[in-house]
């Protein structure tokens, strides 16, 4: 499976951007994919996840009602619509995708197996 994520750019606060996620591989078998971010110096951290098959999403506190994960099971894609963006949304932004399911938390780094490379999401004042 590889992941590659793009979308990342410079937006001023309160701007938008649109992050994607284009998975190959047997992304047919995954059971969830999600969004992480690590900005410098600081552990990563979950951004926002989705049921790969029933859509059911979830969401950080810091980010929910501002970003929007979505996915196209046809096309093998994954998105993050951020809205309302802060300087604090600042980071590298990562997508993941599950291929176990049971037992998994997809809040967390290690439920994941799959990892695409980060794109850059800079924030300005």
């Amino acid at each position: 499976v590889q992941l590659q994520a793009s979308g990342g750019g410079l937006v001023q606060a309160g701007g938008s951007l649109r992050l994607s996620c284009a998975a190959s591989g047997h992304t047919f078998s995954a059971y969830g994919m999600g969004w992480f971010r690590q900005a410098p110096g600081q552990e990563r951290e979950f951004v926002a996840a989705i049921d790969w098959k029933i859509g059911t999403t979830f969401y950080a506190r810091s980010v929910k009602g501002r970003f929007t994960v979505s996915r196209d099971n046809a096309k093998n894609t994954l998105a993050l619509q951020m809205n309302s963006l802060k300087p604090e949304d600042t980071a590298v932004y990562y997508c993941a995708s599950d291929h176990k399911g049971y037992g998994r938390s997809w809040l967390e780094a290690k439920g994941y197996d799959y990892w695409g490379q980060g794109t850059q999401v800079t924030v300005s004042s």
